[in-house]
């Protein structure tokens, strides 16, 4: 069915009594029938467009589009195209193209314009008739409102920089590679915090991070001599002389990992948010530090902070919490939506168990089981699966408390024991001890972004109302392969 050409723009823009722009397509590589069609038609009609007098491999159509991002993509010749040279971005429907409609700026529209290139030659020519509109082929909805809010995000980690994540005020503790791995974690602990930069001083450089995982590994290779861990035994070994044997136990407990140390993972003030995440993602690491260098050979570094997820995430939440009704994803429930980990389904084989403990399982059973699962904390239920607490990489630390390390046994304490000891510790400030945040299956995706957004939240327990059974886990590294992906 035909309309005529002014009804069809106000039909194709999907609005009514809004300003509109016009905007022209073009498909500029030939054919003998094209249309485009997008997020502006609802991806349910199709407008045809016609081939320009003198240019017959060129074809156009104009259409009145409202302010913001829209995405679209060309039917030609019954086949599904889109224009290489334009912004496109990918999703489970594959590729499309994205277009930017200006109007006065606003939170959205400016930082999707940082993305959009300065020229679009083919996009500046005039048509002053609409083309009519024809029925075609379905195509999602749902697809276009979640691909343009993840093309949103992208923009704005891509047009702002890790200097953005700097705090008013604030410290960074770095230690010397030369400190005793004792006193080390002694400081980690006494501070609240769960990684330290470490420094070389000979080398005058920054040389790698110390974090709880290396605690666990230690605590793990002393106790496996069969006697009880002595202070004495720790003290004779440093940071420098852990750091060169760590890779030796790593391909013990992983022999598909690659020998060798693994260079220090940092950013730079310059890099933008996009850039620092994946850093993140595809290292495995909690956090990286911002080191900037005032001379060109790298000399004289200064470190300025450690930059995280979380951080990232926060900046992301506080820039769109005023627009987030313009990012329709950001209101859909979290369990319908490819994120997380969660307890599979009768009749689901696709889906890896979701690790979890019993309150009396032994310490050393824990620490296996976060480094066999390759993950940063493990949800502690009771025997109907409801959730009574959480153990995380960072709470080994809480064994530096009155060096009860020195006089236990790993496969003697308890998960309960263990976590008792986080939650009797009264430091200021301590991210230690996070106990557990929940949410509901029902929960809106900006509500667990919200949540995870706080300092030393790193991972939201999805349960079920009333009972709290553990349904699944949604983590900072999951929202972000999610929206940026890891690689």
């Amino acid at each position: 069915m035909f309309s005529s050409g002014t009804n069809s723009s106000q039909e194709a823009s999907g609005v009514s009594g809004e300003l509109l722009f016009p905007k022209t397509f073009v498909w500029p590589y030939g054919g003998s029938r094209v249309f485009v069609t997008g997020s502006f038609t609802r991806w349910s009609d199709y407008v045809s467009m016609s081939p320009v007098e003198g240019c017959p491999t060129l074809f156009q159509a104009t259409c009145r589009l409202s302010p913001g991002m829209h995405q679209y993509k060309f039917y030609v010749d019954g086949e599904w195209r889109y224009d290489e040279r334009q912004p496109s971005v990918t999703g489970s429907y594959g590729t499309v193209n994205t277009i930017f409609v200006t109007q006065e700026p606003d939170s959205t529209t400016s930082l999707l314009s940082l993305g959009a290139p300065e020229s679009r030659k083919y996009m500046d020519m005039d048509h002053d008739s609409f083309q009519p509109v024809v029925a075609g082929p379905e195509f999602s909805e749902e697809f276009a409102d979640t691909e343009f809010s993840r093309l949103c995000i992208l923009n704005y980690l891509s047009s702002y920089t890790a200097y953005d994540l700097l705090p008013d005020s604030g410290k960074v503790i770095a230690l010397d590679v030369n400190l005793p791995v004792k006193q080390a974690f002694h400081i980690l602990y006494e501070q609240g915090i769960p990684v330290a930069p470490l420094w070389d001083f000979y080398r005058g450089k920054f040389v790698g991070v110390l974090s709880p995982m290396d605690f666990i590994l230690i605590l793990r290779e002393l106790g496996s001599r069969g006697s009880n861990l002595t202070e004495e035994e720790l003290e004779t070994h440093t940071i420098a002389a852990w750091k060169d044997a760590k890779h030796q136990i790593i391909r013990q407990l992983d022999s598909s990992s690659k020998s060798g140390q693994r260079s220090l993972v940092y950013a730079g003030p310059y890099d933008s948010l996009k850039d620092v995440a994946l850093k993140i993602l595809q290292n495995d690491v909690s956090t990286i530090p911002l080191i900037h260098s005032s001379a060109h050979d790298g000399s004289f570094p200064q470190l300025l902070h450690l930059a995280s997820l979380s951080g990232i995430l926060k900046c992301i939440c506080r820039y769109f919490r005023r627009s987030s009704r313009s990012l329709p994803i950001l209101q859909q429930p979290i369990c319908s939506l490819p994120i997380g980990t969660w307890i599979p389904k009768i009749g689901e084989s696709n889906r890896k168990p979701l690790a979890m403990l019993r309150p009396n399982a032994s310490l050393s059973s824990a620490l296996s089981l976060l480094i066999q699962a390759q993950v940063s904390s493990i949800p502690v239920v009771n025997d109907n699966h409801s959730l009574l607490d959480i153990y995380s990489r960072s709470d080994i630390t809480a064994l530096a408390k009155d060096k009860v390390y020195a006089h236990i046994h790993l496969d003697e304490m308890s998960v309960y024991q263990a976590l008792q000891l986080g939650q009797d510790a009264s430091i200021p400030n301590s991210h230690f001890g996070q106990r557990c945040q929940m949410c509901l299956a029902s929960d809106s995706l900006q509500m667990v972004m919200e949540r995870l957004a706080n300092p030393g939240i790193r991972r939201v327990v999805i349960v079920e109302a009333g009972s709290k059974r553990v349904q699944g886990i949604v983590s900072l590294g999951d929202i972000f392969k999610f929206f940026v992906g890891s690689t």
